[in-house]
């Protein structure tokens, strides 16, 4: 889930070119205090080594589809992100997705009959560049400390993408993946919102699985996974409250069902 070829860009990226140490030898990587490109994105795709910290601030649902995607909802409707203003400055103290401190770098497939992955970044990002101000990529034409920090950083983030593709292997062939629908109705408001299209665990399947299979889940760690997935939909009328709250919608009095599209 972490690579992906040219011609198909992931979430946030408008482009991909390697970090090359001649090409790019006295570029710097500097942080920056917002995220502009984080403002209208409500889905983020995160790992299931982020579920125990993400659950916590997050619904995590998963994507629909055979190649469906664990993510974590920042807003309840398609282009809203309650913890972020309208500059991408986070305004809350919250668990921020591997995703999001990943960009503007990722590993990526230079060559499609090639397994070798290469340190690669998105060319219209404003956290990299040939500034005066941060942190060097290259010294005397090797990778910098901050680079191989960078490196060992999305080689972690492509383990856990692996880890994250077995696990979602491992439940499909459980079969307990059910097309979810949530009802939130707030006071004053006529009819419930309700939400669709994403997939979640159905509890009911969960508890008819066998004995053996449930003791191989709790082994493997996958069963607190799943709970930490159904503990999280909690969330969502959270996330609806804030979405109310900071007056992003949708508005009460207005009955028309909305859908989550991921």
């Amino acid at each position: 889930m972490a690579t992906a070829p040219a011609n198909n860009l992931p979430l946030f990226y408008n482009g991909l070119q390697p970090l090359s140490s001649t090409e790019h030898a006295t570029w710097k990587a500097r942080n920056i205090d917002t995220a502009p490109w984080l403002v209208s994105q409500h889905a983020i795709p995160v790992t299931i080594d982020e579920f125990a910290a993400a659950q916590r601030f997050f619904p995590i649902v998963f994507t629909q589809g055979k190649d469906a995607v664990p993510i974590a909802l920042m807003g309840m409707n398609e282009g809203i992100n309650t913890f972020v203003d309208e500059t991408g400055k986070l305004i809350d103290n919250v668990y921020v997705p591997a995703w999001v401190r990943r960009y503007p770098f990722m590993l990526a497939r230079l060559r499609p009959d090639s397994d070798e992955l290469s340190l690669c970044f998105d060319p219209t990002a404003e956290a990299i560049g040939p500034f005066e101000d941060g942190q060097p990529l290259f010294e005397d034409g090797k990778p910098s400390a901050a680079t191989n920090a960078i490196l060992e950083f999305c080689r972690q983030f492509e383990e856990a993408g692996q880890r994250t593709t077995a696990f979602m292997k491992e439940l499909f062939e459980l079969n307990i993946l059910i097309d979810g629908e949530v009802s939130i109705q707030p006071e004053g408001s006529e009819q419930p919102f309700v939400y669709r299209g994403f997939q979640m665990v159905s509890e009911e399947k969960l508890r008819d699985l066998r004995g053996d299979q449930l003791r191989k889940m709790a082994r493997s760690g996958m069963l607190p996974l799943l709970y930490a997935h159904l503990f999280s939909l909690q969330v969502m009328r959270e996330i609806f409250g804030r979405q109310v709250q900071q007056g992003k919608g949708p508005r009460l009095g207005q009955p028309a069902p909305a859908v989550i599209e991921a």
